[in-house]
């Protein structure tokens, strides 16, 4: 048989094996599609009783953890705050509840028992589950803000479906309860109570409950304009309902709100996580550098390591909370109302207080007395005057006692270092052995026994020392070991007698008195600033609300003002206070009322109610509302838009604070080490 006869069997074998297997590919395909159709069912079956049994044990685990009593709270404050951004049905709340609950602890208990188990020691335990409580608080932030996303997005679906079935017949309960049919299922739960409130016997009343835990301004806004239109009509307006036109509003709003958060979350991804990532890595790199530099061993023993890590977890720490509040979405955490007792009016009951803030309060009439209490009006904190003094004096003494403490724990620790730290000498790489760690734990018991004959004094000349030395080693030491033994325990006695506190010790923990003395201070003055913002937004919600209400013919500026009331956030306690007076004289009460808030787009508004109580009719008054709207509304679009550069120019540098104080403190002193010995032994 010719190569040529050979190569066509081969040919026609491998054309007919490729059919043959082809075949048997299809058959085998074709028999396992069957299989998986037919076993469908099954399946799904089988699925469905996993979910159901998930569920179940996610119930069971609620009844259960509800009887525990510190368990039952924490669950309970977990289930408040989902609560008013998702107002499930009882069932699903639980369920939600619980599974956010056990997903939240159970990873930051994993975090803290790693962080544990890294190394075993009470100051690291202490570390470790307060970066425990840190990565709980990050991972629950991340949560609700994936839920307040995702009702701003569903929002923008019921306001479409609000308008389309609005342009179809004219009602607006009967709009918003079939949106809602087919709107997202959270924001379908926001939108059934609201169509439940406005169609009750007391509207009003249902709607103040709903303010109360409305999750956010723009559904507040919403149920408010749809209780307008309701009660005064809608009143047709160059071809364009009022009503529809507030719905424009509100989604131009949201849309500027979710292209605020999407960029910021871009810019800010992953900048908490770096954050805390040195905690990870700070005990195995001191593991390492002092299994690997005996002189870094010296380094964390001594005040400056302490305070180099001490100094590393503060900066983690700070960071962290910076970073949180850089990302913070929340609009408005102000609520009006009864606060609680607070801790400083129970001090000001003691009479020591209460003469010291007297005499630390600025006087009344004063300048300074003016300005602090305008400052804690505009900052729209509920503290009066002597408890903000009492708050400063108590932050002030904790700073001062912190850093005493520390100093004298600096100091008692650097002597117990002195006395019982192991006498190596010193290398430039390595690890001693076991031997040499056992004479090196011998030569620190030799010298503690020396210091203690001396009397740990300061005054002991090397002769003396010497002396002592050969009487304890019993003359097992050659000339130039005696000689070295004894500069080395006068080295000790040294440096054991100036462990004491330094007068500029004290003067940092007065400088940390005046800081901690001065925080509230600056805490106020930056509220004040953030609270620009919501002020802003507050006051263009007051102005959507009067460009409906000035279209109704029967309106008064008392009832601008209860409407305003309604739905209103940081202005509610002026605003009622001048309702109160209203009776008593119209103008005098808005006279007070602009004089109670400081924010000047505020007191525009006021003075145009002003001049609509008697003099101009409030449909003149406010003609050009639209155009201020506008401007306002591209005036808050650049505001976002520098906000968010200048947070994340300060995100990128202060998360990656922590890791570059781990890499500079830590690497840094250890290179410096290595080269002074380097130059030592050159020498």
């Amino acid at each position: 048989m010719t190569t040529k006869d050979i190569l066509i069997s081969v040919l026609a074998f491998s054309l007919l094996a490729f059919a043959v297997i082809y075949g048997a590919l299809l058959w085998i395909q074709r028999r396992n599609q069957e299989l998986v159709e037919s076993s469908r069912p099954h399946k799904a079956n089988r699925s469905a009783h996993f979910k159901q049994r998930y569920r179940y044990f996610f119930q069971t685990a609620y009844i259960n953890a509800m009887k525990l009593p510190m368990v039952s709270a924490y669950v309970k404050r977990m289930r408040k705050r989902i609560s008013i951004i998702h107002p499930f049905d009882e069932v699903s709340l639980r369920y939600e509840t619980m599974k956010i609950t056990l997903m939240v602890a159970g990873a930051a208990g994993i975090t803290g028992l790693l962080l544990i188990l890294i190394n075993p020691g009470i100051a690291f335990v202490l570390i470790s589950l307060l970066s425990a409580v840190v990565i709980h608080d990050l991972l629950i932030d991340i949560y609700m803000n994936r839920l307040e996303r995702r009702l701003l997005v569903q929002s923008l679906e019921l306001f479409s479906g609000v308008r389309h079935h609005y342009q179809q017949h004219g009602m607006v309960e009967e709009a918003i309860y079939e949106a809602a049919e087919t709107a997202g299922h959270e924001i379908s739960l926001h939108a059934h109570r609201i169509y439940q409130a406005l169609i009750s016997q007391d509207p009003e009343e249902e709607l103040e409950r709903y303010y109360e835990t409305a999750p956010n301004r723009f559904l507040k806004a919403f149920a408010g304009i749809s209780h307008l239109v309701m009660e005064f009509g809608d009143r047709d307006k160059k071809s364009s309902s009022i009503f529809l036109q507030g719905l424009s509003g509100l989604t131009k709003e949201i849309h500027l709100e979710i292209l605020r958060r999407d960029k910021l979350d871009y810019l800010l991804k992953g900048l908490n996580v770096i954050a805390l990532v040195p905690v990870f890595f700070t005990k195995p790199i001191e593991r390492w550098a002092r299994g690997s530099f005996p002189a870094m061993d010296e380094f964390y023993m001594s005040k400056l390591g302490v305070i180099t890590k001490l100094s590393i977890y503060v900066i983690i720490l700070v960071a962290y909370a910076l970073l949180q509040k850089l990302q913070q979405n929340s609009e408005t955490d102000y609520r009006a109302g009864y606060d609680k007792k607070s801790w400083e009016s129970m001090l000001l009951r003691y009479k020591p207080v209460n003469s010291l803030a007297a005499m630390l309060m600025p006087k009344a009439g004063t300048p300074k007395h003016e300005r602090r209490v305008r400052l804690l009006k505009e900052s729209n904190t509920r503290l009066r005057l002597e408890w903000f003094y009492v708050r400063r004096m108590s932050l002030g003494l904790l700073a001062f006692i912190g850093v005493m403490v520390t100093c004298l724990f600096l100091h008692v620790n650097a002597k117990h270092q002195l006395l019982y730290s192991p006498v190596s000498e010193t290398s430039f790489f390595g690890k001693m052995n076991a031997l040499q760690e056992k004479e090196a734990f011998k030569k620190a018991a030799v010298d503690r026994e020396v210091m203690n004959h001396l009397g740990r004094s300061s005054g002991v000349s090397p002769e003396q020392a010497e002396e002592t030395v050969k009487q304890f080693w019993e003359g097992k030491l050659t000339l130039d070991q005696l000689e070295e033994t004894a500069e080395r325990i006068v080295r000790k006695l040294e440096r054991y007698n100036a462990e004491y506190l330094k007068w500029w010790e004290v003067i940092c923990a007065f400088a940390a008195f005046v800081i901690g003395y001065y925080f509230p201070l600056w805490m106020l003055i930056f509220n004040r600033k953030v609270r620009k913002l919501e002020m802003k937004h507050e006051v263009y919600q007051f102005q959507t609300v009067i460009s409906i209400l000035r279209g109704m013919g029967r309106i008064s500026v008392e009832g601008i003002l209860e409407w305003l009331n309604r739905f209103a956030v940081i202005f509610k306690v002026p605003i009622q206070k001048s309702l109160l007076h209203y009776e008593h004289g119209a103008e005098l009460a808005l006279q007070e009322l602009k004089e109670d808030v400081w924010f000047p787009d505020f007191q525009r508004l006021v003075d145009k109610l002003l001049l609509a109580v008697d003099k101009v009719p409030i449909k003149d008054v406010f003609d050009d509302l639209e155009g201020e709207m506008a401007f306002v509304f591209e005036q808050r679009r650049q505001e976002y838009e520098r906000m968010i550069d200048t947070k994340a120019a300060w995100g990128r540098m202060i998360g990656f604070a922590p890791m570059y104080a781990l890499i500079f403190f830590v690497f840094g002193y250890s290179a410096d080490r290595d080269e002074f010995y380097a130059d030592e032994r050159l020498l």
